[in-house]
């Protein structure tokens, strides 16, 4: 069964119109979705610790900012748009004690309301409007006239009026301009974190870290295989992204074809497949989501720090920076 979704003619703003939105956190999506709101004629308020960096940024880009417990106090929605880790903290010290019957609680990312870390109490909505895109691109196509798609959901509808609130939103972030797809806060964050750790992040480093060095070890330069295995996989993305997989197929050389149709399965196989469902029986069962919590509580935000240095100090990083200054060499990299 195909999912349910709206278009921008299906939607309106009218059902927030005069209530007030206080988008918690003005980092990556909590800029973009906020000014994005803010030109769409809802009221925003940003809520940020009074010694947070981003205060002064926001209030040059011409919104009112106040501390997280004053936005809430004087706000219709909270949209806490800060990180996993960070959330239960924030809520349970500046946010749960300042709600009122009727808020509604609303989230880009389902982790924190699926797995029970916070815990809204019933005279509140609690919704979800997640755009499918970093925040950069949530703001350029917004102002460009057209906007980023997204999974809208409810968890709890105690005013019956969460969907109009929620699709109100996700027209003022400019999402229902390419259209916005109904979802469930469980589906969102299994598919999320499974797409990020198989595919997306996980997956894709590892192929190429892995491709990279059996050129290497076979004596070709590193250069050209950081070339062949890591700089030319956006040029497919892009294709796959644009035209789908068929579509990539039918504009690579045909030996490109071949090979990649003939040999790819090889490499991506049963046994790759299976490892893949093990992960997902580990993020469905909420062993991850364990796993993710007590690491962050023991190191924090040094949880990786040992595996990032460990990539930080493989071969196909060092060789990349120095590509990377021919092809951009007014870029700066952190």
């Amino acid at each position: 069964m195909s999912a349910k979704r709206w278009l921008d003619a299906q939607v309106k703003i009218d059902p927030i119109k005069n209530q007030s939105v206080a988008v918690i956190g003005y980092g990556i999506q909590g800029r973009a979705q906020a000014s994005n709101m803010k030109d769409s004629g809802i009221d925003v308020i940003i809520g940020l610790r009074k010694d947070g960096k981003t205060w002064k940024l926001a209030e040059q880009e011409g919104h009112k900012v106040m501390g997280i417990s004053e936005a809430v106090a004087g706000a219709d929605i909270i949209h806490i748009l800060i990180p996993d880790m960070e959330q239960v903290d924030t809520y349970s010290k500046y946010i749960a004690p300042y709600m009122t019957e009727g808020n509604a609680l609303s989230f880009s990312h389902g982790a924190a309301i699926h797995w029970k870390w916070i815990v809204p109490p019933k005279t509140a909505d609690v919704i979800m409007v997640a755009p499918k895109g970093p925040g950069q691109l949530v703001r350029e196509l917004y102002q460009q006239g057209f906007g980023t798609p997204s999974l809208v959901a409810v968890h709890q509808d105690h005013t019956e009026k969460a969907w109009d609130r929620v699709l109100a939103m996700a027209k003022g972030i400019g999402s229902t301009r390419p259209g916005v797809i109904q979802t469930s806060f469980k589906e969102e964050v299994e598919t999320d974190w499974f797409g990020e750790q198989v595919d997306l992040c996980g997956g894709a480093h590892s192929l190429v870290k892995d491709a990279f060095e059996t050129l290497v070890d076979a004596g070709y330069q590193p250069e050209v295989a950081y070339f062949e295995c890591l700089h030319e996989l956006k040029l497919i993305v892009d294709l796959i992204q644009k035209y789908g997989i068929t579509g990539m197929y039918k504009r690579v050389s045909e030996t490109a074809r071949y090979g990649g149709l003939t040999r790819g399965p090889r490499v991506v196989n049963e046994e790759s497949r299976n490892r893949m469902k093990e992960i997902l029986k580990e993020i469905q069962s909420g062993q991850f989501a364990e796993e993710w919590v007590s690491v962050y509580k023991k190191e924090g935000k040094n949880s990786f720090a040992r595996y990032m240095k460990d990539l930080e100090n493989h071969e196909v990083e060092k060789v990349g920076k120095v590509m990377r200054k021919m092809m951009w060499p007014n870029s700066q990299e952190n």
